[in-house]
């Protein structure tokens, strides 16, 4: 692996870290009770939109032309397939976030928090899940521990 893949592997690496940060900044809003009413609302908002941000980013990292995405169809063509599943799981995080935040933009004054909780705590289930996948395709082609779990 030459080096500037490498920096590129090490900002990967320093990515995953925040959009782990964010999953559990987001996960830890969720746990308020939303009887709080308009402080939980903004909590989650505001948890959810930086998990925006970092799946966005997530996206345009290894999205990008040359990078992970590019490298590892280039590199192990053997796991284009799990690359190409990633890449669908893309386009859902983006829209089921989007959705989410949509959402929490209608207020959800009292009308089925329960029901918005339950799709966030699904999102996040996905991402790890993503996460997993996506380090094990790492591992698999380069050797290389992404680190964290999920």
């Amino acid at each position: 692996m030459d080096q500037a893949f490498a920096s590129y592997l090490e900002r990967v690496r320093a990515h995953r870290g925040e959009l782990g940060e964010a999953m559990q900044a987001l996960d830890a809003a969720l746990e308020l009770p939303a009887d709080e009413g308009p402080h939980w609302r903004r909590r989650v908002r505001a948890a959810l939109t930086e998990l925006a941000h970092d799946i966005r980013t997530h996206v345009e990292l290894t999205e990008a032309e040359g990078g992970l995405y590019d490298d590892l169809r280039a590199s192990a063509p053997r796991l284009t397939n799990g690359v190409d599943a990633q890449l669908d799981e893309h386009a859902h995080l983006l829209v089921e976030v989007d959705r989410l935040l949509d959402e929490r933009d209608d207020g959800l004054a009292g009308q089925d928090v329960a029901g918005h909780r339950a799709a966030v705590r699904g999102l996040l289930t996905r991402l790890v899940r993503h996460r997993e996948r996506g380090a094990k395709l790492v591992h698999e082609a380069y050797e290389v521990d992404l680190g964290g779990s999920g």
